[in-house]
């Protein structure tokens, strides 16, 4: 699967794309919206966007670094942004320095976060995360720094803006606010998780805590398509089965090639 986001996000979702894109062509009616109140990286939602299943999506992010990027990628300051990428000389040195600065402008808010993702291990953005030393093939913090692909992944996302919009909030009001709708279909991956995974969720995200429940209950009275991704544990299961959706056990690989399951929780029909 082509990689569209200019994130590397911890816990992405570009290998469900497919599945997602599938279970979308599968419906009888058209949709008009995809929304995706957790957004992160934007796998999903993004890929669902560009293969034409979709006349729009709607983002919805808590995080205000994770949000300073997008919006200055769905603005026409994301033609700056390009710039500075193209123009930075990848050193470990120039990067303290830049990430030193106070950013006068969103395109350096946004330039800096983009930054830290490429350059931090994992592409972790929470507090407590650090630079790469050896990185691959010895290259350090050069190891994930592709200017001109980040370029081209950025001014193809920003001539696609006016299909995107974009909202940093409460994932749970944004929710609301399409409630009522037949014609969209909801993508639900909360970097939040239960059961063992709270602890990782914590050191993997600013913001790691949800309540799930609440969440359940809130897309259990959804008039459009629900499709959920959660990890795969006893807690999540019942969650799901106690408010009326089915689930399926798929699997995917992790950063380090290792099989592992996760859950796709759905309102109609089986998902993968």
């Amino acid at each position: 699967m082509r990689q569209i986001s200019p994130f590397r996000y911890p816990g992405g979702k570009t290998w469900l794309v497919p599945t997602i894109s599938a279970w979308l062509r599968r419906r009888r009616n058209p949709l008009s919206i995809l929304i995706d109140p957790f957004t992160g990286g934007g796998s999903v939602p993004l890929g669902v966007l560009c293969e034409g299943l979709v006349d729009g999506i709607v983002l919805g992010e808590l995080d205000p670094d994770v949000s300073a990027l997008w919006r200055c990628v769905f603005s026409p300051k994301h033609e700056d942004l390009c710039r500075k990428i193209a123009a930075f000389s990848m050193t470990r040195e120039n990067v303290l320095r830049e990430l030193g600065r106070d950013p006068k402008t969103g395109v350096d808010h946004a330039f800096q976060v983009l930054l830290k993702n490429r350059t931090f291990r994992g592409g972790i953005l929470a507090p407590g995360a650090s630079l790469m030393k050896v990185g691959e093939n010895g290259r350090g913090v050069a190891s994930r720094w592709y200017p001109e692909t980040l370029v081209k992944r950025i001014k193809a996302l920003g001539a696609l803006r006016t299909a995107i919009e974009f909202v940093e909030g409460d994932a749970f009001a944004l929710i609301k606010q399409y409630l009522n709708r037949k014609d969209v279909a909801y993508f639900i991956d909360p970097p939040y998780t239960v059961g063992n995974g709270k602890r990782a969720g914590r050191r993997l995200y600013t913001h790691s805590e949800l309540n799930h429940s609440a969440l359940f209950e809130l897309l259990s009275r959804s008039a459009g398509l629900v499709l959920m991704t959660y990890d795969d544990c006893p807690e999540a299961v019942k969650m799901a089965i106690h408010h009326g959706f089915q689930v399926e056990r798929i699997p995917m690989k992790n950063t380090h090639h290792e099989k592992k399951y996760e859950l796709l929780i759905s309102n109609c029909g089986r998902p993968a």
